[in-house]
């Protein structure tokens, strides 16, 4: 896989929450850090994820905020 994108962070599938249009999907780094990231339920059922399987956090945004109080 080949991909313009920066930020490719591989990990496990921790979690699944499917919703009726949305499916929330928790990926587990190296080190215990997690990534949530929200998906069409079709996509989800396209890659055919399940927990414990390897998948890919893939970021790609020109920027990025940092905010502190």
């Amino acid at each position: 896989m080949k991909l313009s994108a920066r930020n490719m962070l591989k990990g496990k599938v921790k979690q699944i929450k499917p919703g009726v249009v949305n499916t929330e999907v928790v990926i587990e780094l190296a080190g215990g850090a997690e990534i949530v990231s929200i998906i069409t339920k079709e996509s989800a059922d396209k890659l055919g994820l399940a927990v414990g399987k390897e998948a890919y956090a893939i970021i790609k945004a020109s920027h990025v905020m940092i905010g502190v109080e």
